[in-house]
């Protein structure tokens, strides 16, 4: 089923079943059905097609524009690169927007402002992720002269923005994800680190503190530092910089945010220094841009990039330089052939052309190349790796330019100042990106993240199970004897191999997950990388549960020691054990009773009939005198046993909260999107997914507004815990400072 002009190609992808499924759900173009109407090889095709037309533009013949297509379908078709998800959802397909990275400037003006939001909500509907800085808006109290009144904070204008990302989806399919940025000699600094305390806000957004060389300095000498008031420049306060910092660490110990950004040690890297500051990242932070510029990123597979033996392997450097040389022509072809949501984007990306080229399956490399991935080898590996793939990708531009000339703010360059400087395509060529769903339709491990897991269950729509494991290890295992059904089901019910006697000791060094690994190492192989990366490497340092704050506290100042751009980190069920933070709940932590109202003589009430995996579920929702929503029976049918008496008490638990006086859009919050082993389809296509979340659609259907629906429907977004993905119910995880689903692909945030 060819989609382009072009004959398609014998060649078929060597895909996971995991793969297939995520490319189904996301990536394929679907009819008014839903069903998939190109093959995953006719999406290649049409993305090699698409993207090779370029070559038109710079004058190549009709034989040469075939040639770089056929090049550009076989690398994609081996899974050696992928270009981010834009580019493969939109490339050849009306939109054409194929950039996942975007940064916002916001001013100090409500027209500034509101011109933001519009502009993320055209950006999002593209699907592209923003990010902003905020350090420029007065702070909260400060006068406002058009008006005579005061201004309310930049932490009150990012719920703005949070509520228009709530309302948009991107593509028709998810929300788009945000990154908002604050100088920390902001005054109203503090707010800002406890702007995700509550995690029913904000929960469209990363937040991170922008930090200076000053400020980290006066951490550790325990001195003071100024508060400055962007409008005036004039001191309004001090503060102790270690209290500060502590507040920083306590919070992300709490929740996960906020993260750092080191402003100095991002714009060392400025390519263009004449043209400004680097103020924001994107939402994952490894791309950090001026105002307006967006970013095409790609990754290359490096489990593709060896030979030899697992355990025992080599790395194919001359393979790894050919597909540099092929990715970096790719990515400038991208820009050219690129629909930008906005002119003033398309003005600036063009002038300084910037992609981001980056790697995947780093965790697989080490695996077959037999290095434990919390090693000085890995270290040592991980430099070699990346100052290879910069040369070669700085090698592949400046051909280009030679052919197509080079980026033209050139001469407003780092580059047109250095002797015998560079002529290059492009300011910036190499990122690291956190890949959550690339990685998996190529079948390795994401960025240069360790393994998530070595075996895991994932839960398929008929309610059956299945026990996924990494082939390497599975391979290693069959050959060398130990592998069994009974010890795979044990690795994936612990999820990491370390205590498992019954493997060897040293395939459990070689193996290790995310949370097998010390923090600091985290920290020291994101570091190796960052030494040869042209903007920044996406990565989140993994803590155990236990792990206290003074430990999240070294690894923040380890990364800033080492030359790291930027960190985030999370706590594993950090998020998970997090209260809800209301009013009441408040009162209740400090010792205050909360007592529930006393049921009135006469209620009225709704009843909803909704299909679960269980059977039919009929929810009444009762409301007192006044209209509110009081208190919730639930009715599943002739069953009883079990089923039953979960759902009296899920129906109990929710009208003793309801009647406490916490409103319902929290409990919908909390259970919406919590899954079951047996999901099931309602009439017009929705899916529950266990009883817990028909209580909470039959509570949104019958209480809240049209609009506070759309503010809770949760695809794309993060909420109170990791919790179930929004999609299609399985696991979500922490990666390279994002939530990935790997049952279904879904990530938060490419």
């Amino acid at each position: 089923m060819a989609t382009t002009e072009s004959a398609p190609s014998a060649t078929e992808l060597d895909l996971t079943q995991n793969a297939l499924t995520v490319l189904e759900r996301r990536y394929l173009k679907k009819d008014d059905e839903g069903r998939p109407t190109e093959k995953p090889e006719d999406m290649i095709r049409r993305v090699a097609h698409n993207i090779a037309q370029a070559e038109r533009q710079h004058g190549a013949s009709e034989a040469e524009v075939q040639q770089w297509e056929e090049r550009f379908y076989d690398l994609m078709t081996r899974l050696e690169f992928l270009p981010n998800s834009p580019t493969l959802m939109n490339a050849g397909r009306p939109f054409q927007q194929l950039s996942a990275c975007f940064v916002l400037p916001i001013e100090d003006s409500m027209e500034s402002i509101f011109e933001a939001v519009k502009n993320t909500a055209l950006i999002h509907k593209s699907g592209g992720g923003t990010g902003f800085s905020f350090s420029r808006l007065r702070p909260k109290d400060d006068i406002v002269s058009s008006t005579k009144g005061v201004s309310s904070g930049p932490v009150s204008f990012m719920n703005v923005f949070d509520a228009a990302t709530d309302a948009i989806k991107q593509g028709g399919t998810r929300r788009g994800a945000n990154m908002a940025v604050l100088h920390v000699n902001h005054p109203d600094v503090l707010e800002f680190i406890d702007a995700k305390s509550d995690p029913t806000k904000l929960t469209n957004f990363n937040i991170s503190v922008m930090v200076t060389d000053e400020f980290m300095e006066a951490v550790v000498n325990d001195d003071t530092y100024d508060l400055i008031n962007p409008r005036t420049d004039e001191v309004l306060n001090t503060l102790p910089a270690r209290e500060v910092f502590d507040k920083i660490t306590e919070h992300a110990w709490a929740n996960g945010d906020p993260g750092i950004i080191f402003l100095e040690r991002i714009n060392a890297d400025n390519p263009t220094p004449e043209l400004g500051d680097i103020e924001s990242t994107n939402p994952c932070g490894e791309q950090p841009l001026l105002p307006y510029e967006s970013c095409n990123l790609g990754s290359m597979n490096l489990a593709q990039m060896v030979t030899g033996e697992i355990g025992q392997g080599e790395i194919d450097w001359d393979k790894l330089a050919e597909t540099v040389e092929v990715a970096v022509r790719f990515l400038d072809n991208v820009i050219d052939m690129n629909k930008f949501p906005l002119p003033e984007i398309e003005q600036i990306t063009k002038a300084n052309r910037k992609i981001g080229l980056g790697i995947m399956g780093f965790a697989d490399m080490l695996i077959h190349l037999g290095i434990p991935y919390a090693s000085e080898q890995a270290v040592e590996t991980a430099k070699q790796l990346m100052s290879f793939i910069e040369e070669k990708g700085q090698q592949a531009s400046e051909k280009i330019a030679q052919q197509r000339g080079v980026f033209p703010n050139w001469e407003k360059s780092i580059y047109s100042s250095e002797e015998n400087g560079k002529r290059l395509r492009n300011a910036t060529i190499t990122t690291i990106a956190p890949t959550g769903s690339i990685s998996i339709i190529a079948g390795v491990s994401s960025g240069v993240e360790p393994l998530f897991a070595i075996a895991y269950t994932r839960h398929v729509l008929d309610g059956d199970e299945l026990v996924e494991v990494n082939p390497l290890f599975e391979q290693v295992a069959r050959q060398r004897g130990f592998y069994t059904p009974e010890l795979i089901k044990q690795i994936a019910a612990k999820g990491s191999l370390q205590g498992i006697e019954d493997v060897p000791a040293d395939v459990r060094q070689l193996f290790l997950t995310a949370h097998d690994i010390p923090p600091p190492w985290h920290i020291r192989i994101q570091a190796a990388f960052q030494e040869a990366t042209d903007n920044a490497v996406s990565k989140t340092v993994n803590f155990p549960n236990e792990a206290s704050v003074e430990e999240v506290a070294k690894v923040y100042m380890l990364a800033y020691r080492l030359g790291c751009k930027g960190v985030t980190m999370y706590r594993d069920g950090s998020r998970e054990g997090q209260v809800l933070t209301t009013g009441k709940t408040e009162q209740a932590q400090e010792g205050q009773q909360v007592a529930p109202r006393p049921r009135p003589e006469v209620v009225t009430g709704i009843t909803r009939n909704i299909t679960t995996g269980c059977g039919k579920l009929y929810i009444t929702v009762n409301f007192d005198e006044e209209g509110r929503a009081f208190e919730v029976f639930g009715n599943m049918g002739k069953a009883g046993g079990c089923v039953a008496s979960q759902t009296e008490a899920l129906a109990r638990l929710i009208s003793l909260v309801l009647r406490s006086g916490i409103s319902p859009i929290h409990i919908v919050k909390q259970l919406k999107g919590i899954s079951c082993h047996m999901p099931a389809w309602e009439k017009g296509g929705g899916k529950i997914l266990s009883c817990a979340d028909a209580f909470a659609r039959a509570l949104e259907r019958t209480v809240l507004s049209e609009e506070a629906q759309l503010s809770i429907d949760f695809n794309g977004i993060s909420f109170g815990h990791v919790g179930a993905c929004p999609e299609c119910g399985g696991p979500l995880y922490h990666e390279s400072g994002c939530l990935t689903c790997h049952d279904c692909g879904y990530s938060q945030c490419d």
